[in-house]
């Protein structure tokens, strides 16, 4: 299994970090999870095409997860074999979302079938409301729901994916909570969105002070993955953004509490588990 971080950035806007998206590879599985800004620039970068995903999963609805949802839905229909569906799974109101993004291209989607002789479909989106609880197949994959506390952001879900005896949990935004331990108990790899509440602190804006009650620190991550026994430790989302250079100060918060291995870093970070 390959997990790469295919944008490690934050709702701030970075020139060298695209939005939140991890992308999970296995033998027989090709996972997309969340769709922030840049996304298909950095999935391209690692090798893949949007008709060779088996599905997205998106964690929640926050818009730096989803705003470039819009552009993989319409490089796979343009792209892939006649009516060749793709598939989304996500918390409820995906499928609203995913409805409005349609709504938004219309005169996209017109201007491109009037235009090609041989275009004869619209863009074909299977969306798949998912709870805690609920198991699914994508390819060779199985992937659990979780519940993950991000309030007053509800609902939000974390997803494991599991595959040929390995599996990562992919967590989200959110704070430390019983959902989440629950599915990273025995994982190979857990990736999680994190932020440095000390320096958080430090800025004096309200609203960047607010976000501090509903996102994991480093060192909860560490926390997390250490109460649980996971294997490695993935940190991505990194507010503010970390800067070349601070990877191992980074590294050494998560460390005082995870004594198993620690992976952080630039867009393009991947890890195999």
């Amino acid at each position: 299994m390959k997990v790469t971080l295919l944008g490690t950035g934050s709702p701030l806007p970075d020139p060298r970090r695209a939005g939140p998206s991890t992308l999970v590879r296995t033998d027989g599985a090709c996972i997309l999870v969340d769709c922030g800004r840049g996304v298909l620039m950095r999935l391209t970068a690692a090798g893949v095409l949007p008709p060779m995903l088996h599905a997205v999963l998106v964690t929640h609805l926050h818009s730096d997860h989803i705003t470039d949802l819009n552009d993989v839905i319409t490089s796979h229909w343009i792209m892939a074999p006649q009516g060749f569906p793709l598939r989304v799974y996500g918390p409820p109101r995906t499928a609203e979302v995913v409805a409005a993004i349609l709504a938004s291209l219309a005169p996209d989607l017109q201007y491109r079938l009037d235009h090609h002789a041989d275009l004869t479909w619209t863009p074909n989106v299977e969306v798949t409301e998912v709870s805690p609880g609920d198991v699914f197949t994508v390819g060779s994959a199985t992937v659990t729901v979780g519940a993950t506390d991000h309030r007053p952001v509800e609902p939000t879900v974390a997803f494991r994916v599991d595959d040929s005896g390995t599996s990562v949990v992919l967590g989200g935004d959110g704070v430390p909570c019983a959902g989440l331990d629950a599915l990273c108990a025995g994982a190979n790899g857990y990736v999680q969105t994190v932020i440095r509440d000390d320096l958080v602190r430090m800025v004096p804006n309200a609203r960047l002070q607010d976000i501090l009650d509903y996102h994991s620190t480093v060192e909860q991550a560490a926390q997390t993955a250490a109460r649980n026994g996971v294997g490695t430790l993935v940190l991505t989302h990194y507010v503010p953004s970390m800067q070349p250079g601070q990877e191992d100060e980074w590294r050494a918060r998560a460390a005082a509490h995870f004594s198993g291995p620690i992976v952080l870093g630039d867009d393009l970070t991947a890890v195999e588990l």
